[in-house]
């Protein structure tokens, strides 16, 4: 298991479907991907999660992945939500 924190950036700035896109994302790995903020837990994978948790930019956020390619799978969950 790996876990970060990461401060949310400007997401909808960089993006033109911010939520469709972090979905798309997390897909695209085959690890556990969970975003904790507030004693809210969600699975990055799910559009309605994502939706209803709506990272917001100053949103402090835990990324937890586990699985085979987690590593991955964290860093690119950060890029998106920092706007790297």
């Amino acid at each position: 298991m790996s876990k970060k924190n990461v401060i949310v950036s400007n997401v909808a700035e960089g993006h033109d479907n911010p939520i469709a896109e972090l979905v798309q994302v997390a897909c695209k790995f085959d690890s556990d991907i969970i975003l904790e903020s507030d004693n809210r837990r969600i699975n990055a994978k799910s559009i309605m999660g994502i939706m209803a948790f709506n990272p917001s930019e100053g949103m402090s956020v835990d990324i937890v992945t586990e699985g085979k390619d987690e590593q991955e799978a964290l860093v690119a969950i950060e890029k998106f939500l920092v706007c790297e």
